[in-house]
């Protein structure tokens, strides 16, 4: 039955992967509670015939890009092998959760301590006990918003559990339960994204005039360097990728379509600099690395509209470069909403025609 049970687990867990969409490092520190119905497979020395069913509630908190805490219990029971009766056990404790990724969907590995209460209350032995309880497991976390999703879950639980048979005599055996869950994830304290219209604009970068000093005539000018001419695009990242998020919305491609087909137009666009900017909420390193990862996906898109990869180059500044600093604003909401231009992709096209050239 126990191989039964890590079947159904692997299925449960991994076959989510098949339906999960990429988004990017989506670590916003925020709590959540998880109501689960569950299947206990209790172990062969307490007496207890095949599964039971169960109930848990967990409060959980994201503590870094990796890590994170769960509180919370649960009850569960089981038939007798033989006779009348019936096994329970309930739970308390606290576990920690390591995820090997932030993405929508988040496979991780646990392990916990607390206490177990077990009941033993059978027509041929009796006896009940609170212990201490350890345990470990395997699980995974897919999101289908920024506030909702489930959790599905294997983990093996042992505890301490003491009976007494009819003729008095008190057995008291350490015993490993296994427990199979789903639950559903939902999330608050969540920052919430901040709509923003699309802003697109393009400035050239100013030139300087050509200047020639007076001379006699018998001398030719000096001819200034040609400098290249270079347009600036900047879009909104609101425009393109949810909060905290890499991956691009449907309703952000038409602004890359309009800058590729400007690419297009000009076949003289030698050089397209695609820059990330995050604000600067959160750990400095991890807007880093979030940059980075909306330039690529920014540079991914132009190049599957028909821009060649050749001509594209893609950098993260993470928090670097700030429009607006935010100094003063109180609330995190606030904070999210002031620092909204930060937050923003930057394409810088270079032209190979020269400017500001005498000929």
């Amino acid at each position: 039955m126990n191989k039964n049970l890590m079947s159904l687990a692997i299925a449960s867990v991994f076959g989510l992967s098949a339906f999960a969409v990429s988004a990017e490092e989506a670590y916003q520190g925020s709590w959540y509670v998880i109501p689960s119905v569950s299947a206990v497979h209790p172990d062969g020395v307490l007496g207890a015939d095949g599964v039971g069913p169960g109930l848990s509630l967990r409060i959980g908190k994201e503590l870094d890009e990796h890590w994170d805490i769960q509180v919370g219990g649960g009850y569960a029971y089981a038939d007798p092998k033989s006779g009348a009766g019936k096994y329970e056990q309930s739970l308390l404790g606290i576990d920690a959760l390591y995820f090997f990724s932030r993405n929508a969907f988040r496979p991780y590995v646990l392990a916990g301590i607390g206490g177990a209460y077990n009941n033993i209350d059978y027509s041929t032995q009796k006896g009940n006990n609170t212990s201490w309880a350890a345990n470990v497991g395997v699980g995974a976390q897919y999101l289908f918003t920024e506030a909702l999703g489930v959790q599905a879950e294997l983990r093996h639980v042992w505890s301490e559990a003491k009976a007494t048979d009819l003729a008095g005599f008190t057995d008291r055996k350490t015993a490993g339960n296994t427990y199979l869950s789903l639950g559903g994830i939902f999330k608050f304290g969540t920052p919430k994204a901040v709509a923003a219209a699309p802003v697109v604009t393009s400035t050239p970068e100013p030139v300087a005039a050509s200047q020639v000093a007076p001379v006699a005539a018998a001398v030719a000018p000096t001819p200034e360097a040609c400098k290249p001419r270079v347009e600036t695009i900047t879009i909104a990242s609101e425009t393109l990728f949810g909060f905290d998020k890499a991956t691009l919305k449907t309703e952000g491609k038409p602004a890359l379509d309009e800058v590729a087909a400007k690419i297009k137009a000009h076949t003289d666009v030698q050089l397209v600099l695609v820059t990330g900017y995050t604000d600067s909420i959160g750990r400095e390193a991890y807007n880093q690395k979030l940059s980075e990862h909306r330039a690529n996906t920014v540079k991914d898109y132009l190049v599957s509209q028909g821009i060649d990869a050749a001509r594209l180059q893609a950098v993260g500044k993470g928090e670097s470069d700030p429009v607006v600093d935010g100094k003063g604003v109180k609330g995190r909401k606030n904070l999210v909403s002031a620092l909204a231009p930060n937050r923003r992709v930057v394409i810088d096209t270079t032209h190979e025609q020269p400017v500001g050239c005498n000929k």
